[in-house]
């Protein structure tokens, strides 16, 4: 709400943040703010300083993932509060993008497997583009236009635990049938859509979440272009040997 603050704070779960309504809040990683807008992607990678507040004067809503379960399982959820409830901003904004996100990095950058992610704002404005400029093409017959979010310097997932999706689905379009190991959260950014999981058919409208578990056979049907963003575990499953697909 406008005026709340979360108090800087840092935590072993990953965690990323999909703002669905509103403008004027910001998130703060490591002494950068971004002002978060609708269809932004952000996170807060693992151990990272961070803090959100509302400088507007209207609501501002986002849809949390984190890696809550593995960490849990792993005995490995630590938290600490800071002694101040804001971070010095010691970079502007844009600072990240800038040095990490721009098909260069600095001349002594090398990441370190333990450090965290230095980008950590995919803007939407740039999703969307994306998305837009690869559906000149024909559309993969399972998922439209999808692509699939990476750490800009090391072309891995953004976080360890937790890989991140936008697709575009063509109006009229209807994917054939997919599966695959990771559960999968879908959120509708525009447009809408029937979701078809295990034979039974939900409709999608800007806003609505939908999970498909693990191996669900799942499909989708576009009514007007439609752009879904996902998220899941594929990462762990992969580094496990654990990740299987299935196409129909």
């Amino acid at each position: 709400m406008p005026g709340e603050v979360a108090p800087a704070h840092r935590h072993t779960q990953s965690a990323l943040r999909l703002v669905l309504d509103g403008e004027g809040a910001y998130t703060a990683v490591d002494g950068e703010r971004t002002t978060m807008r609708r269809g932004d992607f952000i996170i807060t990678p693992a151990w990272t300083w961070h803090d959100h507040g509302n400088l507007g004067d209207q609501p501002v809503v986002w849809l949390d993932g984190l890696d809550i379960p593995i960490v849990r399982f792993l005995d490995a959820g630590f938290a600490e509060k800071s002694d101040s409830d804001y971070q010095a901003v010691v970079r502007p904004e844009g600072d990240a993008l800038a040095r990490y996100g721009s098909n260069m990095v600095p001349v002594d950058f090398y990441q370190q497997p333990a450090e965290p992610t230095k980008v950590f704002v995919y803007p939407w404005e740039r999703t969307l583009a994306s998305l837009k400029a690869i559906a000149a093409g024909a559309p993969d017959a399972h998922f439209g236009h999808k692509q699939r979010y990476i750490n800009p310097a090391t072309g891995r997932s953004p976080m360890p635990t937790i890989a991140a999706f936008s697709q575009l689905i063509p109006a009229g379009f209807e994917t054939r049938p997919y599966r695959c190991t990771d559960g999968t959260v879908y959120v509708c950014l525009s447009g809408s859509a029937e979701a078809t999981v295990e034979g039974k058919t939900v409709r999608l409208d800007e806003n609505d979440v939908l999970v498909v578990p693990s191996w669900h056979s799942h499909q989708f049907r576009a009514g007007p272009e439609a752009v879904l963003f996902s998220y899941s575990d594929r990462p762990v499953q992969q580094a496990l040997g654990l990740w299987r697909e299935h196409r129909a």
